[in-house]
């Protein structure tokens, strides 16, 4: 049997100590800054049904069948004032399209059939990337018509 004894001062050990907590907040820091796609896309839809109930889960009611099915590729943040605009609406809602710049997803278009006060067609618009939802919007066909996320205005 064999013992190992070690005679350590106090300043010796709140030197490894903190030489331990630099190196946790840099692994913290490191993998904090690597962002993965799918993190703030955390609903799948892998059908049209998929797609309807993620709208109903808003409180939208939307003909079960699109209006429009179109593949588009995610612009970059230096390319657009526009797309820095509506990607604030998409990060107020918790996703961010900046994530995707470049990449190319598929763009689903509802008719809403209960928009409160609606006096014009309004639509629900969902953006899927590898079958998952990575933002959207619902807006109204009117001139003045308020484009916004996907909760129902109260």
């Amino acid at each position: 049997m064999f013992v190992l004894t070690a005679k350590l001062s106090k300043a010796k050990i709140a030197i490894a100590a903190l030489l331990v907590l630099a190196i946790i907040a840099a692994l913290i820091l490191f993998a904090g800054g690597k962002k993965d796609k799918a993190s703030d896309a955390q609903v799948t839809v892998s059908s049209n049904d998929d797609r309807v109930t993620f709208l109903a889960s808003f409180g939208w009611s939307v003909n079960a069948e699109p209006v429009q099915v179109q593949q588009v590729t995610i612009p970059g943040k230096e390319d657009s004032e526009v797309f820095e605009r509506y990607n604030e609406l998409q990060v107020s809602q918790g996703y961010d399209l900046a994530n995707y710049a470049g990449e190319n997803a598929m763009r689903y278009v509802y008719e809403v059939l209960n928009y409160p006060d609606a006096t014009a067609p309004v639509y629900a618009t969902v953006l899927v990337h590898d079958g998952a939802v990575i933002g959207g919007d619902v807006t109204g066909s009117a001139p003045d018509a308020p484009i916004h996320g996907f909760t129902m205005p109260s």
